[in-house]
């Protein structure tokens, strides 16, 4: 038997007690796991020896449709217009017509100066096209329910808008409300008229009106939540320039095959994942991780598809097309992220589930119970129809996903890939955060650290000598010295004869002069040059702190020496005090020896150290720190931290980092800015607390609600409009998110580091 992950989009779904349905007809299959999510209205599957067409035939015998996702391309295609935006465009036109007419029927029941002899029946022409035609979508979705044994939230609309019409219609044909000289006043209380003669028409349409508004907002509210990920979608190159056999032709970036060479000129994007084979340039990388500065790149470097050009012309090699793309897999993550449930939704779901045919019930319970009180049967119907229209389940399931869409993609437009739901739980208790050193903390990069001239010599020789002899050279400590020396615009001297001596050093001519470049040892014992006391000193002091010392020397003397390390990265100090502000106590954690942990701890404020640990000693200290009662978060970005990153309780993995790691991580930094991981824990504990605000909302409406309308307490045109604005702050409420900021200095705030004293009152 196979096991297959299926993700499949539902059509048809009205209300969150649909999704449920669909949920649980689905998990009935044997070796099916499934969720379905109301608001992306799709459902992952997890089938073991089902196939897809099974699935799809379950969820259309609950009387739905399904289907599967067509390629991420064929969503941005010109001229298509998506499922979403046919929707919002369908209920727009349906509610601008229903409130057109439902408008008229509303003031002539509420204002008696604009009652005229036989005013009711021009209503009845009003409302009925409301009622059938603006209300239709309800109606059909109860009707189909109730083919399936089904009662959703439609069913709640339907009978209420029905029963307020159908009540209305017998009132005026067959009562006393068809006669001339009627007059009606609004009451927000329940206080009808005795006998026949309380007509509903302007609740039947306006609560319509409302429902129609309401569902038009949220449908809005799906488009807007969905834009970022389809805007990550789209950032690709639509078309590229191949080169083979020495010619160049334009091709569509769909057809690009690994293997193929692409050239890339300056401002073009690059259509695919790839390694440079010619050429050098700066690519602009803010698109997928907000860094505003361009990299530079040369021959052999990893570009990724949908980054800029911004220098030089580019041969690249394809790597990577379609949806192995780095751009396919981020937004691969985004959408598994909005697909997922908390445990609170999943308490919602569960509510949702029994909720309509409770509130049937109730509804039923008000009317027999006002009439055995000796209430009238007017006002006991009143009470019948409010509680039916007032209740709202479609808040409890719009709770978790709103927020969760609006998240995960203000998440994605900042370079912040949270994975689920289940994600938000643990930022929420997190209490410590380790950080591997190399590439999360520092830069993974050799840099020089000082630079010590002897003998009278100037240190502006002392580097021009280094970089000229190190020029030949591909060791990362030599483009670091050359490095050094191009940002401070000295010139870099031409050398001859050079030679290499691996594990020891390198030499060359350089303007008649033999230099030599390498370990002191090196230069001590094979050529004999002297090395001084407090130069030696100097040099054990640099190597006991991490650094990796060049000693450069000519004409056989000691010219100087050079410490070059693995550097901090700028951002890094700022973004360990923003942690600390969090709550989250800093742990270095490296496979270096202990000086080069504590001097890089030293620089970014972290007391607590762990040196020379193996990748199970990474796991083990994991282990050990939760044992102790720590709740931990690992921010990591090598193969070596992905056990580590999967046994934290908040696995952040660097986007710079390899594959093993992202795969293993809760939250994705693209960036690769320590500064973000504050952002990213941020915007997770502020999507958590817009989701439990969501539910409190939604419990809380539903008690207070439905005794009110019960006790006959209120009118049913001010039920309908609570309804569904309970569902609309939901909605908007989650929208707040969308204005969510990065701290200043983040690399998607474009703007520079902030001083440490004052990184805690930006974390707020």
């Amino acid at each position: 038997m196979t096991t297959t992950d299926v993700a499949l989009e539902i059509g048809g779904m009205t209300c969150a007690s649909c999704a449920t349905r669909i949920e649980r007809k689905l998990n009935r299959i044997e070796g099916v796991t499934a969720t379905v999510n109301y608001a992306t209205e799709k459902a992952r599957v997890h089938a073991d020896g089902v196939e897809t067409a099974a699935l799809i035939a379950a969820v259309e015998a609950a009387g739905y449709t399904a289907s599967v996702p067509a390629p991420p391309a064929a969503s941005g295609e010109s001229g298509q217009v998506r499922p979403v935006d046919r929707e919002v465009l369908e209920l727009r036109q349906r509610l601008i017509v229903s409130a057109a007419l439902a408008v008229p029927v509303v003031l002539l029941s509420m204002i008696p100066v604009l009652q005229f002899t036989n005013w009711q029946w021009l209503a009845l022409t009003l409302a009925a096209p409301v009622v059938v035609w603006g209300a239709w979508p309800f109606h059909r979705a109860a009707a189909v329910n109730a083919r399936h044994g089904a009662a959703t939230m439609d069913t709640l609309i339907s009978v209420g808008v029905i029963a307020a019409f159908g009540w209305s219609v017998y009132a005026l044909f067959f009562g006393m409300a068809g006669l001339p000289g009627l007059h009606m006043a609004f009451t927000l209380f329940g206080q009808p008229r005795p006998g026949a003669g309380e007509i509903y028409l302007e609740v039947a349409s306006a609560v319509t009106v409302f429902i129609l508004a309401g569902r038009y907002i949220e449908a809005r509210a799906k488009k807007q939540s969905g834009a970022a990920l389809r805007a990550l979608l789209e950032l690709g190159a639509k078309d590229a320039v191949v080169l083979r056999h020495g010619a160049e032709s334009r091709v569509s970036a769909a057809s690009l095959q690994p293997g193929d060479t692409i050239v890339v000129r300056p401002g073009e994007k690059i259509a695919a994942d790839g390694l440079i084979v010619e050429g050098a340039s700066a690519v602009d990388l803010s698109m997928l991780t907000g860094e505003s500065v361009p990299v530079e790149v040369g021959l052999g470097d990893r570009v990724v598809g949908a980054t800029v050009n911004v220098g030089g012309r580019l041969l690249v090699e394809v790597t990577r097309v379609g949806a192995d793309t780095e751009l396919a897999r981020i937004a691969r993550l985004v959408e598994e992220a909005q697909s997922g449930k908390a445990e609170a939704q999943r308490l919602a779901d569960r509510v949702s589930a029994v909720f309509v045919p409770v509130v049937i019930g109730l509804a039923l319970a008000a009317f027999a119970g006002w009439l055995i009180f000796g209430g009238s049967v007017e006002l006991a119907f009143t009470a019948a129809v409010a509680t039916l229209i007032i209740a709202c389940p479609c808040a409890l399931g719009l709770a978790t996903p709103t927020a969760l869409l609006v998240g995960t993609g203000r998440g994605s437009q900042l370079g912040i890939i949270i994975r689920g739901p289940q994600v938000l739980e643990q930022t929420r208790t997190v209490d410590t955060v380790v950080l591997d050193k190399t590439g999360t903390v520092t830069t993974g990069r050799m840099s020089v650290r000082d630079v010590h001239a002897v003998n009278e010599t100037s240190v502006d020789d002392v580097l021009r000598f280094a970089a000229a002899v190190e020029n030949g050279s591909e060791h990362p400590v030599a483009r670091a010295i050359l490095s050094h020396v191009r940002a401070h615009d000295l010139e870099i001297r031409g050398a001859e004869t050079f030679a290499a001596h691996a594990g020891h050093g390198v030499q060359a001519l350089v303007d008649g002069h033999l230099t030599l470049a390498g370990r002191a040892s090196w230069l001590s014992s094979e050529w004999s040059i002297a090395i001084p006391s407090a130069v030696s000193g100097t040099i054990a002091a640099a190597e006991e702190a991490g650094a990796t010392v060049i000693a450069v020397a000519w004409d056989g003397e000691l010219r100087g020496i050079i410490a070059v390390r693995d550097s901090i990265k700028d951002t890094s100090v700022v973004a360990v005090s923003r942690l600390r502000a969090l709550g989250l106590r800093p742990v270095l954690l490296t496979g270096d020896n202990a000086g080069v942990a504590r001097t890089i701890a030293a620089e970014a404020g972290i007391d607590e150290i762990h040196a020379g640990v193996t990748p199970q000693g990474k796991l083990d200290l994991i282990r050990a720190l939760q044992e102790s009662g720590r709740t931990v978060a690992m921010v990591g970005d090598g193969v070596n931290d992905a056990a580590a990153l999967a046994a934290a309780d908040l696995g952040i993995a660097m986007g710079t980092g390899t594959d093993a790691a992202i795969a293993a991580a809760d939250i994705t930094v693209v960036s690769g800015d320590l500064l973000v991981v504050a952002d990213a824990v941020r915007l997770a504990r502020r999507t958590l607390g817009t989701i439990k605000g969501n539910l409190f909302w939604a419990f809380a409406y539903n008690v207070a609600a439905i005794p009110i309308a019960m006790l006959g307490l209120l009118n049913p045109l001010f039920a309908g409009a609570a309804m569904a604005f309970s569902s609309v702050f939901v909605v908007t409420n989650s929208l707040r998110l969308r204005n969510f900021r990065p701290a200043a200095g983040s690399p998607a705030s474009g703007t520079a580091p902030l001083p440490v004293e004052r990184a805690q009152e930006m974390t707020r």
